[in-house]
């Protein structure tokens, strides 16, 4: 059975140091996501969907508000600092419109629940009970992002534009998982940071996604066409999935009817 951790002082350099770049690396994330959804408030055309993304503003800038909390009492500082010097350096992209910024909500937020879901056992308990907390409140709007992106897809309005925001946000949903087989993943998952290699969470955030990317009219770009790092043997393939099962895709049918 692998150990359990309620403090740094029971951990070596080396354990302190990874979850201290994972607590980073969160705190960055949920910033990130406040800060482009806030911007995209803009491209907002209806009441019920500006409500919806202003609570998930809120509800990010709580959970990056327990990443502090949890970094402070961990390492003693503030991880502020480091998260602005890492948004100063590397900005997160912001959408254009909003079709963009559902294409943003369905792939980057659904990738960051993808990445979460692998330290919901973490061995250091108060990680692992945060992660638990916030797995639950984004539980509740996973598939609202993809409704919004089927439906607007399947109009036909977008089809000069939507391949192009597709890839660019399935990249930055896939980025959420790190790079896959690396010291680093060997390491987390030996002592009980993670449960598994990065690719092999890849491979289920593809999955997920495949009813929605065909109800989309929509194919998933070669690795290499955008700079992804992936493994080898990440199945792509759209063959045998059933369209239907996408959120949205039942109501985008009806209206095409009408």
């Amino acid at each position: 059975m692998t150990a359990t951790y309620e403090s740094k002082e029971q951990m070596d350099a080396t354990m302190v140091a990874t979850l201290t770049q994972m607590m980073e690396s969160q705190a960055y994330r949920e910033l990130a996501a406040a800060q482009m959804f806030g911007y995209g408030l803009q491209f907002v055309p209806e009441i019920k969907w500006l409500k919806f993304m202003t609570w998930h503003i809120t509800e990010e800038m709580e959970h990056y508000e327990v990443v502090l909390r949890m970094y402070k009492r961990f390492t003693g500082e503030s991880v502020e600092p480091k998260v602005q010097a890492r948004l100063a350096k590397k900005p997160i992209d912001f959408a254009s419109s909003w079709f963009e910024l559902a294409m943003a909500q369905f792939l980057y937020d659904r990738g960051g629940f993808w990445q979460l879901r692998e330290y919901d056992e973490c061995a250091f308990l108060p990680y692992r009970e945060i992660i638990t907390k916030i797995l639950k409140e984004e539980a509740g709007h996973q598939g609202l992002g993809e409704r919004i992106v089927v439906e607007l897809c399947r109009t036909g309005r977008f089809d000069d534009i939507k391949q192009a925001h597709f890839n660019k946000w399935f990249k930055q949903g896939m980025l959420s998982f790190g790079r896959p087989d690396t010291d680093g993943n060997r390491y987390a998952i030996s002592v009980g940071l993670k449960k598994r290699d990065s690719g092999a969470v890849m491979q289920d955030f593809v999955d997920d996604i495949k009813p929605a990317v065909l109800a989309s009219g929509l194919h998933f770009p070669r690795p290499d066409e955008i700079s992804l790092e992936v493994p080898k043997a990440l199945n792509l393939s759209l063959e045998g999935i059933d369209s239907s099962k996408a959120q949205g895709y039942e109501r985008a049918s009806e209206d095409s009817a009408d």
